[in-house]
């Protein structure tokens, strides 16, 4: 079959967090892709003149029918694989459940309908609604950690007043609103006290246990005392009235 489907290269930018999708049919600017593997890096001369000195690297791609490309799989084909708990492209439902599903190969042919693509390297030309703009993050992170690491805070800084707000749309006559994810993982003194009580709990358990432990043994050792002094007791009445009888 010498006819070749059109392919979408969907290049993504994360400097600037943006995306462009190209449709792209000719078999001579495709070919550059093809036999290269996920995580190899190509030029992207071949897309034109705006693209010189851009690098891509290879990400994933869907085929004609909606399977994706799994890294690891050397092949151009498609496979079923069986999947368990840990391995990409699954989500566990069950436990224990492994499940046999049809992935395609992570290595590029003609047969993908979408190429997933990510800019390595910018060369010295701007692509127009995707190294221009700048879009701007819709979430910020949620973790204290990383929002320390994006407003670069130190320990004393108050995490609190650099949460990253969503404004709601507005609704008439009401006062705009905004919404702020709940902070995990953030050290508060309830959450110190919380600590402190349960770590008094385990202690006051620890305790507990050991003087219960003593008792019983303490008392274990009673009755195997009383019961070595009721077997002698019945083995001297025995001699006894052994010896009254002779």
């Amino acid at each position: 079959n010498c006819l070749v489907a059109a392919m979408k290269l969907n290049i993504a930018y994360p400097a600037t967090g943006c995306q462009k999708l190209l449709k792209i049919d000719d078999e001579k600017i495709l070919s550059v892709f093809y036999d290269k593997r996920i995580g190899q890096e190509v030029p992207a001369d071949r897309l034109g003149d705006e693209w010189k000195g851009y690098i891509l690297k290879i990400s994933g791609g869907n085929d004609l029918q909606g399977f994706c490309m799994m890294q690891g799989v050397l092949t151009n084909t498609r496979v079923r694989l069986l999947f368990k708990d840990g391995m990409p492209n699954y989500r566990l439902r069950r436990s224990g459940v492994r499940k046999r599903k049809s992935v395609r190969g992570c290595i590029v042919d003609s047969q993908l309908s979408v190429l997933d693509l990510v800019i390595m390297r910018k060369g010295d030309g701007e692509i127009p609604g995707l190294t221009d703009v700048t879009a701007p993050r819709r979430l910020g992170p949620k973790r204290v950690g990383k929002i320390r690491k994006l407003f670069n805070l130190s320990k004393e800084d108050d995490v609190r007043q650099y949460v990253v707000h969503r404004p709601l749309p507005e609704k008439d006559g009401k006062k705009a609103r905004s919404k702020a994810p709940k902070i995990q993982r953030l050290v508060t003194p309830a959450r110190i006290q919380r600590k402190r009580k349960v770590l008094a709990l385990k202690k006051q358990r620890t305790e507990k246990n050991k003087v219960q432990a003593a008792e019983f043994a303490k008392l274990i050792a009673q009755r195997l005392r009383e019961k070595r002094q009721a077997l002698l007791s019945r083995r001297r009445s025995s001699n006894r009235t052994s010896t009254s009888s002779a």
